[in-house]
């Protein structure tokens, strides 16, 4: 286990997808310190995970967008304020401490918050795997794709019959050296288009079929696939598992937040049964909520403002104009969150 890292923050922001990004933007220009932790190694949430080069067309001001360059927007928004990215590990402990919290993490981290806002969607993302991919996991082996161009000229392979498999094999067939989608079943459980197109692509698709071994020592180089009787050998530097995932509440639910039907239960303010602990985005529920992200990004907001007042007694609710403030000088962003 790594060593334990300590940090000390106004505000943890607990998930690190859209709206959990946009509470580290709108907490900096409150002016207040963030920490972001999230269970995948890289921000952006169920987005970033399950759907980064697909176009979104509800997000405002964007009458189209992928799900990539949305969350590279949000991080460069959020960038100037510096938020400390903790990802790849999963809270697990939440206490109360004086009058604020601490948080512990699966991986010996320790984070000291003022309050905690709680962005954490469906719950923490588990791919579901393929056990004949185990012993290559991280070497060739990956369930998701931020970067397309990562496997240029490669020979990639796929396994899935959903959408996110269908979807990056149609994205990646211009830029691999071979694409192969291998699925269990003969029909798809994409969208009818998106089949269609697959058909018509420059990829070679196998049904009716499971991959039975991965090859190579030190990294992946071939899949071993079993379809009817026959043993096929396939050149593969990359193993796609799309076999979906599966959200979990996990130790969330253990934190004594109150719970409606798996989510967190919050008033007007975005606050939980718990003092300055508050809830945005698909996590959480109240009368009348829409599970949007532009409505995450709102209650994001929502939940900040009340923090900062609730941890700087005196300051005003309403932050006023943006364009008013003066910018924050412009920062990299980190490579740990992309």
């Amino acid at each position: 286990m790594p060593p334990s890292i300590e940090s000390d923050v106004d505000l943890a922001i607990v998930g690190a997808g859209p709206s959990g990004l946009h509470a580290a933007y709108y907490a900096g220009f409150r002016g207040l310190t963030t920490a972001v932790l999230d269970t995948l190694p890289h921000a952006g949430g169920q987005v970033a995970a399950m759907y980064p080069e697909k176009p979104l067309y509800d997000i405002p001001a964007h009458p189209a967008i992928k799900g990539r360059d949305l969350v590279d927007n949000l991080l460069r928004q959020a960038a100037p304020f510096q938020p400390h990215y903790l990802l790849g590990q999963t809270a697990t402990t939440l206490v109360r401490t004086g009058t604020g919290w601490t948080l512990r993490t699966d991986r010996g981290t320790c984070v000291r918050a003022g309050a905690v806002l709680i962005t954490a969607g469906l719950g923490a993302f588990v791919p579901r795997r393929l056990p004949a991919a185990a012993e290559h996991e991280g070497r060739g082996v990956t369930h998701h794709v931020p970067r397309l161009d990562e496997h240029r000229g490669r020979d990639v392979v796929i396994t899935g019959g959903g959408d996110s498999a269908v979807d990056w094999a149609l994205a990646l067939a211009p830029l691999a050296r071979s694409v192969t989608l291998v699925h269990r079943r003969a029909a798809f459980r994409a969208h009818e288009y998106s089949v269609r197109q697959l058909y018509a692509a420059p990829v070679r698709v196998i049904t009716d079929a499971r991959i039975t071994r991965c090859l190579g020592e030190r990294r992946l180089e071939a899949v071993q696939v079993r379809s009817g009787d026959d043993l096929l050998t396939l050149p593969a530097s990359t193993l796609i598992t799309a076999l979906g995932f599966t959200a979990q509440l996990g130790p969330i639910a253990d934190w004594d937040v109150e719970l409606e039907f798996r989510q967190i239960k919050v008033d007007a303010t975005m606050r939980t049964n718990l003092p300055q602990v508050y809830a945005a985005g698909d996590v959480c529920t109240h009368p009348g909520r829409v599970p949007l992200i532009s409505v995450g990004f709102a209650e994001a907001a929502t939940a900040v403002n009340h923090a900062a007042v609730a941890l700087r007694p005196g300051e005003r609710l309403a932050p006023g104009h943006s364009s008013d403030a003066v910018p924050p000088p412009e920062q990299p962003l980190p490579a740990a969150v992309a």
